[in-house]
């Protein structure tokens, strides 16, 4: 099974987990409502990393969650560990098998707190530390760079927001919506290909995109050896911008919503006013008049758009790594599972 191929099973993946995962979100969420945690700490690594950072904002926002990313290190070396009363555990990992998120498990467990997995690996050592699991089932992913997996984690998050809220998860949409950015294929490969001879870029999002910036800088450094920095369009402005002269590459992922406009706002500046070369990820059609190159995805909940603003970000990365004449499918030193201690 090769990377492009996997990519192009994601609708087919969502609309599986649409219709499957929404009574194991339910079952997830009356167990979180019964612990009545005061806080949540999320454990994960890598592209899993990304997923959490996902859940911080929209557990945060949605759901009126506090919500903090664990330092693993913290359990995994010698010393006391962190004290996790009133806490609530949720580990994410698409194998389930890395030592240092199952040792975070472990530990909660030990201290009497509620833990919730959510991996592609019900048979995993995680499934097993964790009270509660919520199982992806998408199917093996054999290629090293995440892709299919990790839209599942953000779909899995949104459906846990759903139902803490009561709610019944609508992510109908969003299967016909990737379906659509990748039919754009050969569009987004031409706005790839302009970032070809780049060796560095910033990769800029905000909110619920904060992680899409994540997933999609660490995609550039996976597979196609690109120095990607992920950065807040917020942070970005407090000091990065000085980073921009004429011709440095930016790129950028935004939505419609309440952030928008201070998005576009800055990204107007880094290109107008700085020179900066700017492909943009978003379902505003008119960014298109301020970047070099522009995606345009389907408009969808914003909750929801970054399930459809990473799919165009991989296939982005997919272009650039073949115009750099790199093979997706065999990233240099990297392994599908890192095991880290």
């Amino acid at each position: 099974m090769t990377l492009w191929e996997e990519i192009h099973q994601q609708p087919e993946t969502l609309q599986r987990l649409a219709a499957t995962g929404r009574s194991t979100a339910e079952e997830v969420a009356r167990y979180i409502h019964s612990t009545s945690p005061a806080f949540v700490v999320i454990a994960a690594r890598g592209t899993s990393d990304n997923a959490a950072r996902y859940a911080k904002y929209l557990w945060g926002a949605r759901n009126g969650m506090v919500v903090a990313l664990a330092a693993p290190s913290l359990i995994s070396t010698p010393g006391p560990p962190p004290r996790l009363a009133g806490g609530l555990v949720v580990a994410i990992s698409q194998s389930g098998r890395s030592p240092d998120v199952v040792g975070v498990v472990e530990e909660a467990a030990a201290q009497g707190r509620p833990t919730v997995a959510i991996t592609n690996d019900p048979g995993s050592p995680l499934a097993a530390a964790a009270e509660v699991c919520f199982d992806l089932g998408v199917g093996e992913e054999r290629s090293i760079a995440a892709t299919k997996t990790y839209t599942a984690e953000l779909a899995a998050v949104a459906l846990v927001s759903d139902a803490l809220r009561g709610e019944v998860a609508t992510l109908d949409a969003v299967p016909r919506s990737v379906e659509s950015v990748l039919a754009d294929s050969a569009s987004i490969a031409g706005v790839a290909e302009a970032f070809a001879r780049d060796r560095f870029a910033a990769v800029l999002g905000r909110g619920v995109h904060y992680a899409t910036a994540f997933e999609w800088a660490l995609k550039l450094q996976e597979l196609a050896s690109v120095l990607a920095h992920a950065y807040s369009t917020a942070d970005f402005a407090h000091g990065p911008l000085a980073l921009v002269t004429r011709g440095f590459p930016v790129l950028a992922v935004t939505s419609a919503g309440p952030l928008h406009a201070r998005a576009r706002a800055l990204l107007e500046r880094v290109s107008a006013e700085l020179g900066g070369r700017l492909a943009v990820i978003s379902d505003d059609r008119s960014m298109g008049d301020l970047a070099e190159g522009s995606i345009v995805i389907p408009v969808v909940a914003e909750w929801l758009s970054p399930i459809v603003a990473t799919v165009a970000a991989q296939l982005f990365t997919y272009h650039l790594t073949v115009a750099k004449g790199s093979d997706p499918d065999a990233p240099p030193t990297i392994a599908k599972v890192t095991e880290t201690l």
